[in-house]
């Protein structure tokens, strides 16, 4: 298992839900975190002198090189992506008005691609460079009519995939951790899924962490996380 001594994660969304549990999770592991938040008002996580807070909004296309700039300067290294940061706009097939998939597309799939791109080089530095993108079970099947969200899902674990392939000789391990219905604002109202049931956020924070502490011989691709027995494809 790699020391997290040292190393030094950015975390996106990471003032609440699934981010925030993410964060706590690491600072408490040891590591020192860059957290992207459109408020950079949040307070530290952890060791003030380990936690850098960041503004960061993805719907931004200067954003992500701004934040890894941010991080560079304060920590001088970056070892590990974690790209938490996303949305779910309600849009099928017969839709016409694309604005809600723009956005989808441009939160879901583009902002990931211009952190990760952004990070490339000092990830390749590290020769154990990690990225965490956290997708969905939705990028691994369609179960509704929300098939634009599907789409940018779908799309994140193709990005997955190619950072996979592009940074494997360079020490860079991506994984996609694809959940079901985790309890957070995103989920609330979700029909006929009791809150008490879904995957909370501190749970999903471990599996973060092990996919970021594994040795670069123990690369896990996509990790699939159920609420409940279901068929995962």
């Amino acid at each position: 298992m790699l020391a997290a001594e040292g190393r030094v994660v950015m975390v996106s969304g990471a003032s609440r839900g699934i981010g925030a549990a993410v964060a706590a999770r690491l600072a408490g592991a040891g590591y020192r975190l860059s957290l992207g938040v459109r408020n950079p008002a949040l307070p530290p996580v952890g060791d003030p002198r380990n936690c850098l807070v960041a503004r960061y909004d993805a719907s931004e296309r200067e954003a992500a090189q701004q934040w890894v700039a941010a991080t560079l300067a304060r920590f001088g290294r970056i070892d590990a992506v974690v790209n938490n940061a996303g949305i779910l706009n309600r849009t099928g097939i017969e839709d016409e008005d694309e604005r809600a998939l723009d956005r989808l597309w441009l939160i879901n799939v583009k902002a990931p691609l211009r952190v990760i791109r952004a990070a490339l080089p000092s990830l390749k530095r590290s020769g154990a460079g990690r990225v965490v993108n956290i997708a969905s079970l939705a990028g691994k099947r369609v179960r509704n009519a929300d098939t634009g969200y599907a789409m940018s899902k779908f799309a994140l674990m193709a990005l997955t995939h190619g950072v996979r392939r592009l940074g494997w000789e360079h020490g860079i391990r991506a994984s996609a951790v694809c959940p079901g219905f985790v309890a957070t604002d995103m989920s609330a109202g979700a029909p006929g899924v009791e809150r008490a049931a879904m995957i909370q956020p501190e749970d999903l924070a471990e599996v973060v962490a092990l996919l970021l502490a594994l040795p670069n011989n123990a690369a896990i691709a996509e990790l699939l996380v159920n609420m409940r027995f279901e068929d995962t494809l």
